[in-house]
């Protein structure tokens, strides 16, 4: 199991590319931290999801 943004998720093997196309997340418009480090967007194709990774991801909005 994996923790995303604090709930348990059945993704390990995934990786988050992958992760993220089955989810309404934007990858233009969001920030992921993996085990406490800010991942690079350029990773999200070779980060392969771990049992017991936590993952938060943080989504921007527009506004003004």
């Amino acid at each position: 199991m994996v923790k995303i943004n604090g709930e348990n998720i059945d993704a390990a093997g995934k990786n988050l590319a992958e992760y993220l196309s089955e989810t309404q997340y934007d990858p233009k418009r969001i920030a992921i931290e993996r085990n406490g480090d800010i991942l690079p967007k350029a990773l999200y194709c070779e980060t392969i999801l771990a049992d017991g990774d936590e993952i938060e991801i943080v989504s921007f909005v527009g506004g003004g």
